[in-house]
């Protein structure tokens, strides 16, 4: 692993954040690897590098700083609302660049104005950048993670497939992949005959019966691995998803949805325009929707290339609402240089008393210094 260096504007960058009310915290490199691994998401979790303690606890070099910015707001049972900057180094396993690199960023704690906390995340991200780089064209590209789930359920899906496809919102492949199973005859896993039936009649405990009896002839612990119970319970729930096909007109207009890529200022009235034509009541979430896009013109954002994509989202399951990315559209080919999002349900993940709202955003500072060494 090669060492990395803090760039130049690390200084400036650092006092920047500071100054939007925003407390700068010094979090340990070597963190609890157990939460990430939780919650970070498939991606991150193959990229995390891990080692040991003594006492065998699974420990790991941090590689980003929301969860264990978080995690501190609750050891140190703080006040919110709250929020935090920072600006330090992470470490990931890349296919490029170093392994070892710096992130700046502000996580928003406790504003129960979700409108308000959002755009100003997304200014603050914004100023941080334009600190650095004031004459890069930027292009932010904004999601939703509440409206797709909104749109998910007035289209009447089962709980179960609503969940499904909640989780793969922001992984094309595998939404994709679950959106064919939807459209089309599937056949499920054969089973023999005598638990076939106990399936299709949803009887769970006469089916863990069956299991656990099977279990032992085979000479496994019922003990080991998931329990009979579990087991029976999967089963029935995987068959129940799998008879389950979304007809033509509601599949056509999840399509139409997903294909909604508009610049911010009109996305609201495009949303509404959606749920119209579709009698969809896309309820709180569309009106948490034009609220936010209010208080981002309020921001002074109003000049800013913001687009609306339908189909943009992050696959972690704390993410709740907002997500966005920010590039420099001249050095499109480097990724997002921030990235950022709503994520309510996090701190009551990691064991907070009570539903603490949050939002922040990370700032990859090797991107950014390549952008403004190319503007040079």
């Amino acid at each position: 692993m090669i060492a990395s260096r803090a760039p130049a504007f690390s200084g400036e960058l650092a006092a920047l954040i500071s100054s939007r009310n925003a407390e700068l915290v010094d979090i340990p490199v070597i963190q609890p690897a157990d939460q990430f691994l939780d919650m970070a998401g498939e991606d991150l979790r193959r990229r995390i590098f891990l080692t040991e303690n003594e006492n065998g606890q699974s420990l790991c070099l941090r590689p980003e700083f929301t969860i264990p910015v978080c995690r501190n707001h609750i050891e140190r049972n703080a006040a919110t609302p709250k929020r935090y900057a920072y600006l330090g180094e992470v470490f990931r396993q890349r296919r490029e660049g170093g392994n070892e690199f710096f992130q700046a960023g502000i996580e928003d704690l406790g504003d129960a104005n979700r409108a308000r906390a959002d755009a100003r995340s997304l200014a603050d991200a914004i100023a941080a950048v334009r600190l650095v780089v004031p004459k890069a064209q930027l292009e932010t590209l904004l999601g939703d993670q509440a409206i797709f789930e909104a749109v998910l359920a007035a289209l009447g899906l089962p709980r179960g497939w609503q969940k499904k496809l909640a989780r793969a919102f922001g992984n094309p492949g595998q939404l994709r992949s679950l959106l064919a199973d939807l459209s089309s005859d599937r056949q499920n896993d054969a089973l023999p005959d005598r638990l076939a039936l106990l399936v299709e009649q949803g009887d769970e405990a006469g089916l863990a019966t069956e299991l656990e009896q099977d279990m032992r002839i085979a000479g496994l612990s019922p003990a080991a691995g998931r329990a009979p119970a579990e087991i029976a319970r999967r089963l029935i729930e995987k068959t129940t998803l799998a008879s389950i096909r979304l007809p033509a007109a509601a599949f056509s207009a999840l399509q139409n949805f997903l294909a909604i890529r508009v610049p911010l200022q009109s996305a609201a009235g495009y949303l509404l325009t959606f749920a119209r034509a579709n009698e969809f009541d896309l309820g709180p979430a569309l009106e948490q929707f034009e609220a936010r896009a209010a208080s981002i013109v309020e921001a002074g954002l109003g000049k800013e290339t913001i687009i609306y994509d339908a189909a943009f989202g992050r696959p972690l399951d704390y993410y709740t609402g907002l997500v966005y990315e920010t590039r420099a559209v001249k050095n499109a080919d480097l990724g997002a240089v921030v990235g950022g999002g709503r994520y309510d349900r996090l701190l009551t993940m990691l064991g907070a008393v009570g539903s603490i709202p949050g939002v922040g955003f990370s700032i990859w500072l090797d991107r950014l210094e390549k952008i403004a060494g190319d503007a040079q």
